[in-house]
């Protein structure tokens, strides 16, 4: 940037809420709490970013849409750095965020089923072997059942309402 006034970092973070996830795009990048952290360290502008999962193929298109929406507001001197810890929970997706997600139809994770540190409680929740009772985005139903342990991408799983009989996603607790 040129002798402008530098943005404030709070509203860099409000330019990055506008930025949608590419796999589910009615939800931000904040929304969904991978962006870690925003600063200015000399004249560059750091923003820290945790993939939900290492191997996420989404992250490379994640990086280069939060590229495009700082340069377009004129920020040119930017790194941004990839942070796996602590790993991203689905505790770190915001209220707003999981109301987004139920209302285009995709059942957010359960409040407090995510990883806690006891490796046999979420083993058997990746496995799929857990008695989650998941609530129908559509209808409110909790007569539901899993179909697949992975849906449309690998952080969803597949489930279908026994009142509505409408397939969903459920967005899994990691």
């Amino acid at each position: 940037m040129d002798h402008a006034p530098r943005p404030d970092p709070a509203e860099i973070w409000g330019w990055l809420s506008e930025v949608p996830d590419p796999e589910i795009p009615v939800i931000s990048l904040t929304d969904l709490g991978i962006i870690r952290g925003v600063e200015w360290q000399d004249d560059t502008l750091v923003v820290t970013v945790t993939p939900t999962y290492s191997g996420c193929p989404a992250t490379s298109i994640i990086n280069l849409d939060i590229e495009r929406a700082l340069r377009e507001r004129g920020i040119d001197r930017l790194r941004l750095e990839r942070r796996l810890s602590p790993p991203w929970t689905t505790d770190w997706l915001t209220e707003s965020g999981r109301e987004k997600l139920r209302a285009y139809g995709i059942a957010p994770p359960i409040d407090g089923t995510a990883a806690d540190g006891r490796l046999a409680g979420r083993v058997s929740r990746l496995a799929g072997t857990s008695n989650l009772v998941i609530a129908c985005p559509r209808c409110g139903s909790t007569k539901t059942e899993k179909v697949s342990q992975f849906g449309s991408t690998p952080c969803k799983a597949s489930y279908r309402c026994t009142d509505c009989l409408e397939p969903f996603d459920y967005f899994k607790c990691i």
